[in-house]
């Protein structure tokens, strides 16, 4: 039967595993298939973010032989965010092992190689825990905020730059209201690259994150409906499953996207009534810091998403652990090209 003595083997080691990590495929949501966060490695447990405001100004008319209009230098500004810690483990017991025998073609050493990925990278294992949390994360980094497991904020990035939070923008969706989206769609895009200035790419497009009840008004409002049934507009959104449950598609060059979060519909979710709006494709206005890890092989090294490491019982021998640790920051460093609205008059 199986011993603890397997967990001395090379294949449980703290590299070992941590390299493991890196091969498993990741199965990113909604905003990880987005891809809008650009990592940044970090070798200490603090994200430094610099701000320089620049301004374009008209220069006043001046005569021959005058002295032109000194142009003001921009000012920088430098904040400093400590970056939090994720760690997630699970203890495999002695007894658990005790019926593990070699059968078959399985060794003893692969059948509990096979349970260990179960704990660690299986449907509901450590990795896929840390996966789900960074998705409850960006989440609240496209509204603003960077958030614990219990909703208590520990980062406001419109407070932490100084920024005043837009206006939630009403939409009425009700019966009888044709001709009132496209405006509001022009009006959001149209605010939202201005405040980003040279974040906002030609490339750049308007994301708008839908909960269940608002998605449902908008794609039955007539705005929309016409678009569905003029052939030559509804080429932005025909094809595939273009308004139904968990869909996306194109309306007044915005994409909206019923947002599917956690089968809980309370974990990781929108508001049944409301919509967020955020760029995708805008260089620098999220990032993800990832700070190394607390272990001496990882102290001022380029940080990675995640660590798994080995703790054994060495005095009775009783149990093996894994502890897998992430210290990711999902930060919005330009907030004010963040919108939401709700549906309502």
């Amino acid at each position: 039967m199986a011993s603890l003595d397997i967990f001395n083997q090379d294949p449980f080691s703290t590299v070992s595993l941590t390299a493991a990590v890196d091969k498993y495929p990741y199965q990113p949501q909604a905003l990880g298939e987005l891809g809008i966060f650009d990592d940044d490695p970090i070798r200490t447990t603090a994200l430094v973010v610099e701000q320089r405001q620049g301004q374009l100004v008209v220069i006043p008319l001046s005569e021959r032989g005058e002295e032109g209009t000194q142009r003001q230098t921009e000012k920088r500004q430098a904040r400093y965010f400590d970056v939090p810690r994720l760690r997630h483990s699970d203890t495999i017991y002695a007894n658990e092992l005790q019926n593990i025998r070699a059968f078959g073609t399985e060794s003893e050493l692969m059948q509990v190689q096979d349970e260990v990925a179960r704990r660690l990278a299986g449907p509901t294992g450590l990795l896929k825990n840390i996966e789900f949390t960074w998705e409850f994360q960006r989440l609240a980094a496209v509204q603003g905020l960077f958030t614990d497991a219990d909703g208590t904020v520990r980062y406001d990035w419109f407070q932490e730059f100084g920024i005043t939070k837009p206006t939630e923008q009403p939409f009425n969706l009700a019966a009888g209201t044709a001709n009132s989206l496209r405006p509001l769609c022009n009006q959001i895009t149209r605010a939202m690259s201005r405040k980003a200035q040279g974040a906002f790419t030609p490339s750049t497009k308007v994301f708008a994150l839908c909960g269940d009840a608002f998605y449902d008004a908008f794609v039955n409002h007539p705005d929309v409906i016409r678009t569905f049934v003029n052939w030559s507009d509804a080429q932005e959104i025909r094809g595939g499953n273009a308004g139904g449950a968990f869909q996306s598609f194109e309306f007044g060059g915005i994409r909206w996207l019923n947002y599917r979060g956690s089968d809980d519909n309370s974990t990781i979710k929108i508001a049944d009534d409301q919509v967020k709006f955020f760029p995708v494709g805008a260089p620098g206005v999220f990032r993800r810091a990832l700070a190394p890890g607390e272990s001496f092989q990882w102290v001022n090294t380029p940080g990675k998403p995640m660590y798994v490491v080995p703790i054994m019982d060495r005095d009775r021998n009783e149990w093996w652990k894994m502890e897998v640790s992430s210290y990711p920051l999902h930060i919005c460093t330009r907030p004010e090209v963040l919108f939401s609205g709700r549906a309502g008059s």
